[in-house]
């Protein structure tokens, strides 16, 4: 149980700092290539998808702060959801940054 307790806040740790560092580039004020790049999908069905990934972490997080990540089977939970997270959102960033660059 310690194991699983340690990886899920160890996870949502790296993940909000990784969501700083994403966050840089928009507070340093240069934001003039930001401005006209916009990300539509073909299908809007597909926003779906993030959408059930960004409220399940936000889920799964709240209910393991509650019960203090003692339940082992709902920090592992946190632990994929936030890596499967993670990855999309690398994925964004990197595709952001091609058009940036």
């Amino acid at each position: 149980m310690k194991t699983s307790q340690i990886a899920a806040k160890v996870v949502t740790r790296l993940f909000f700092f990784l969501l700083l560092i994403a966050i840089v580039p928009f507070l340093q004020g240069n934001t003039s290539k930001l401005q006209h790049i916009y990300l539509s999908p073909k299908h809007g069905w597909t926003l779906i998808f993030p959408i059930l990934l960004i409220l399940g972490f936000i889920a799964l997080l709240v209910i393991c702060s509650i019960k203090k990540f003692s339940k082992t089977d709902l920090n592992w939970l946190l632990v994929l959801n936030t890596v499967m997270l993670m990855a999309y959102g690398v994925t964004i960033y990197i595709s952001i940054y091609k058009l940036i660059g």
